[in-house]
């Protein structure tokens, strides 16, 4: 983390100065950007745009404060990833659960009314990111959310007890979307607010009014199937209470087990009766004795003796999409968004609800700042419907295929009938699909913002369209090992990763790239630092004990901030231990650049000397600065 940059701070580096005087007890009558919802979408991107003092944000939310006890709470690798572009994953995984293996249970072939252990497999394959998938529950993520809000120079706070009403859009005005909003404060009489907003976005879940209010709805079909969830404090001989658990019985139905968080509480899925038809979950008044007592039977014979119940509810498998997610046509670029369950929802069981709503909002985050900055053209938001509900489809179809797994009886039982699983198929497809479920497999098409692929070549293992995948390097200046994928911070910057060829030399892409021509000139503003809206860093194959600071190149060792001070961190060296060049399949005679979206998304890899083509794919994205002001 670098700070003292403008002066020397004895205080919290992770706060930055205020630019405002404080929370305003209404929401302001104007603003850049208004979310609806402060769920895990809405806050992940409140949490981004709190970065920009530039940018006006507001966030309301009908309910009476921040949330008190979470639903969501398996947490994937690749959102681990982005915690730490935000700054508070250390936080998270030194509360959370790691979920290090998974057992598999079937029915005892010799006493099939009895579960028996017939898998045990790693969790997350070997190599797949440098984070643990963990368990912690969601209302600690919100408040780690919160705290990035609070430390932004605009110290954002949610407007609580506020429900959204209606909206209008009038492209005419400055302010082209109208929000109505009724305030409900405690012990008053409502009153109706409204907020004029350049872009909203719903994050106001699965029956957003948002959604409805831009026309779209969601679609797909239920399941038919009842299960329950709790979080409980157990006394229990069953061995893996500790580890998450696939349990498959012969005639009771199915359990999931996941350990949560402080060492003693467990959260449970339980399969219930199936559904008629016509029949929803509600009708079946199912009571928290009811879900206890299927639990116990399902995990015969093991004993489960539940000393308390946290939180429990009842609810029916379904998969519902939207087919868009804001209200542009072809014609007309958006200006309302729905992200999160607004726009898909599905079974909990396979962890993805709260982890592709905040990859939702990462997505859209750094767009909407890029506009409102000047950075980009408009259209460019046309890309988040586009991405981000390609990826709600395949959650869709994999969750829709994961449930029926899920609840079929075993093969192995009894008179078991047609709607059957093999076990071992079961264990197969979970291991199959753990990419996906760790959020990592997340690759988007070609467009303005993601290349074709032409030299993939240079760089095997970082896919264009695909997430950065991490890896360790030593930083030159001080030797310390680091994460290059660490580097990557919420802040809205594009990034160049330049991996050195055999012959250690970027002189010619840092002349190119420092010349009045190049992206960085063209679109950096005068008063600006050299990296604030591309950051050039760059990795050498030499050991760092072998390489001078003094023959680097200018360009990687900006003079930034009002003291013109030097940084040091701009320079990497493989780690002779784990060789990014060799973990990645980076080309070793060539080198190559990597360009690296802000969302931690690959853009394109380039030979080091394709100087035209680089310029060419910024000028697709990025807009020239006029004078020393960005174009608005």
């Amino acid at each position: 983390m670098q700070y003292h940059l403008n002066g020397f701070n004895s205080g919290d580096p992770h706060i930055t100065t205020s630019i405002d005087a404080g929370h305003p007890v209404t929401p302001p009558a104007q603003v850049d950007v208004l979310i609806v919802g402060c769920g895990p979408a809405g806050l992940t991107l409140a949490a981004q745009l709190s970065a920009f003092g530039d940018i006006s944000t507001c966030i309301i939310d009908q309910k009476s404060g921040p949330l008190q006890i979470g639903q969501a709470d398996g947490i994937a690798c690749r959102s681990v990833e982005m915690f730490e572009a935000f700054g508070f994953s250390e936080r998270v995984l030194r509360e959370a659960y790691w979920v290090n293996e998974t057992t598999f249970w079937k029915p005892d072939p010799s006493q099939p009314d009895h579960i028996a252990r017939s898998g045990r497999i790693e969790d997350t394959e070997e190599g797949l990111s440098e984070m643990p998938h963990v368990i912690l529950s969601q209302a600690r993520v919100h408040d780690f959310y919160l705290d990035v809000m609070r430390q932004g120079p605009r110290r954002l706070e949610p407007h609580y007890n506020r429900e959204f009403i209606k909206l209008v859009r009038d492209d005419r005005a400055d302010y082209p979307v109208t929000v109505t909003v009724e305030y409900t404060p405690d012990g008053a009489p409502p009153a109706i607010e409204t907020i004029n907003a350049r872009y909203v976005i719903g994050c106001d879940g699965a029956r957003s009014g948002v959604r409805r209010a831009i026309g779209r709805d969601l679609t797909g079909d239920a399941a038919n199937q009842a299960w329950g969830v709790m979080d409980v404090l157990v006394e229990t001989d069953f061995p893996d209470i500790r580890l998450k658990s696939v349990i498959h019985s012969a005639t009771e139905g199915s359990v999931l087990i996941i350990p949560r968080e402080g060492g003693y509480l467990v959260r449970m899925y339980i399969e219930l009766d199936k559904l008629n038809a016509d029949e929803r979950v509600a009708q079946k008044n199912i009571t928290k004795p009811q879900l206890i007592a299927a639990a116990q039977r399902i995990m015969a014979p093991y004993l489960l003796d539940v000393k308390e119940v946290a939180w429990w509810s009842v609810y029916e498998i379904g998969q519902r999409l939207c087919d868009q997610f804001d209200d542009a046509n072809k014609d007309v670029v958006p200006r309302v968004f729905i992200a999160g369950d607004a726009g898909h929802t599905h079974s909990p069981k396979a962890g993805q609800g709260m982890n592709v709503s905040m990859g939702d909002a990462f997505n859209l985050g750094w767009k909407l700042a890029a506009v409102l900055r000047g950075q980009s053209a408009p259209s460019i938001l046309h890309s988040y419907s586009a991405e981000r509900q390609a990826i709600a489809k395949e959650l869709i179809d994999f969750d829709r295929a994961f449930a029926k797994m899920f609840s079929a009886r075993p093969q192995t039982a009894k008179g078991a009938g047609n709607d059957t699983v093999d076990p071992a198929e079961f264990q197969l497809y979970f291991q199959k699909q753990g990419r996906f479920t760790a959020g990592t497999s997340v690759h988007y098409g070609p467009s303005v913002l993601t290349s074709d692929a032409e030299h993939q070549h240079l760089a095997k293992g970082l896919t264009v369209g695909m997430r950065f995948h991490s890896a360790p390097a030593i930083r030159l200046a001080d030797a310390k090992p680091v994460q290059l994928g660490h580097m990557l911070k919420a802040d809205g910057r594009w990034r160049i990763l330049a991996f050195a060829g055999e012959n250690n030399d970027l002189q010619s892409l840092c002349s190119y790239l420092g010349s009045y021509s190049s992206p960085i000139s063209r679109i950096t503003p005068a008063s600006a630092d050299i990296d604030s809206v591309i950051d050039l860093r760059a990795v050498y194959q030499s050991s760092h004990r072998n390489l001078d600071l003094r023959d680097l190149p200018a360009l990687l060792l900006p003079k930034k901030g009002k003291y013109g001070l030097t940084d040091y961190e701009k320079v990497f060296c493989a780690d002779p231990g784990s060789d990014i060049f060799d973990m990645r399949e980076i080309n070793r005679t060539e080198g190559c650049s990597v360009i690296v979206r802000p969302d931690q998304y690959v853009a394109n890899v380039l030979p080091l000397n394709a100087h035209e083509e680089m310029t060419a794919f910024f000028d697709g994205v990025l807009l020239p600065k006029v004078g020393d002001r960005l174009i608005g």
